[in-house]
């Protein structure tokens, strides 16, 4: 399927000539001949591309620019300016205010099809999940570095090996950036006066965690360990917020992850309030099982301390224990050397109080 352009430009001749070289290069054009037109065509058409002109009557370019990026649905479209102008002043606002790239007139056809064709592409890495693996992020950074010109990005990522129950961060230092898991399992967890834990977040190979007390600008509000061995990267907060804040798509991607965090926070105190211990441990296994659980295994074991599976319940490491061996005798679980083997998922999710 053949990309979409959009044109906004008011020399009828310099919007033909645009449109004939993109039309031969396989691209589908639509255009405008100025930016209240190309406003309205770009929310109705949503091209996958905006060629705009920055000096054009009833809007110009910049009021155009200002107009899309406010819109959720035409911010993060890919916006080069076209400008008969090469002073700085010109070009820096227009960069200042979130367009990816400019090109002075007059132009080549290949100057005009390499700037569309980087843009694209640049695009088409930035909407991919970026959560998978370590060298995705620095693809990811390289590519949003291109885009936005973003300065003094660090090219080393900083991996650190930790061992089981090791601590990564505790609660009241100050965050210095996100954690990545490249490999391992990870507890976030808050300690009352009495020193009494409670965990308040699992994560897995693939997940960031310590990225809200980072954009709150405070101290950490909770402390993270791990479960087992890990290999941990930590992705400097400057490099982190050039990428929030210069990148819409990247704002939504954290924005969806921060929303999901929140609500997962919110039904654990509701369970934890309203459920019976027995139940609580249920659903502590099946977390368990659908956090780390992998496409192929056919069960899901665990070797976890009770006392961490007694933080995630809320309860004493004493009751859990006890709770594990009724589910034992209830042959929903299987118990050997500390780990725990789930026989019973379904029944586990479905129990009542």
């Amino acid at each position: 399927m053949s990309k979409k352009i959009l044109i906004i430009e008011d020399n009828e001749d310099v919007r033909e000539n645009t449109a004939e070289i993109l039309q031969l290069a396989q691209y589908e054009v639509i255009t405008a001949e100025n930016g209240k037109i190309g406003v309205a065509l770009a929310q109705k058409e949503k091209p996958d591309l905006i060629i705009c002109d920055i000096t054009m009557p009833v809007l110009d370019g910049h009021g155009t620019l200002y107009l899309l990026s406010k819109n959720e649905e035409t911010s993060s479209i890919p916006f080069i300016f076209l400008t008969a102008k090469a002073e700085r002043s010109e070009i820096r606002k227009g960069m200042e205010m979130g367009a990816d790239d400019y090109l002075t007139k007059p132009f080549d056809d290949i100057e005009l099809l390499n700037a569309i064709e980087s843009r694209l592409n640049k695009n088409e890495i930035l909407k991919k999940e970026f959560t998978k693996s370590i060298t995705e992020i620095n693809d990811f950074i390289e590519n949003a570095k291109g885009i936005d010109s973003l300065k003094q990005l660090s090219e080393k990522r900083d991996l650190r090996i930790y061992k089981k129950k090791d601590d990564i961060y505790r609660e009241g230092s100050y965050p210095k950036g996100i954690y990545f898991i490249n490999k391992g399992k990870i507890k976030t967890y808050q300690t009352n006066n009495a020193g009494k834990e409670l965990i308040t977040g699992l994560h897995k190979e693939g997940d960031f965690f310590g990225y809200l007390s980072l954009f709150k600008d405070e101290k950490y509000s909770s402390s993270a360990a791990t479960l087992e061995e890990s290999e941990i990267y930590m992705i400097p907060k400057e490099d982190f917020f050039s990428l929030i804040y210069k990148n819409a798509d990247v704002s939504k991607k954290f924005i969806e992850i921060l929303s999901d965090n929140l609500r997962e926070n919110e039904k654990q105190l509701v369970k934890l309030a309203y459920n019976s211990v027995r139940k609580r441990v249920a659903e502590a296994l099946v977390k368990l099982s659908d956090k780390y659980k992998k496409n192929d295994d056919e069960t899901f074991s665990i070797n976890i301390a009770r006392e961490d599976l007694a933080n995630m319940v809320g309860t004493a490491t004493e009751t859990v224990i006890r709770t594990l061996s009724e589910f034992k005798d209830d042959k929903f679980i299987e118990v050997f050397n500390g780990t725990i083997k789930i026989l019973e998922y379904d029944k586990l999710l479905n129990m009542k109080n």
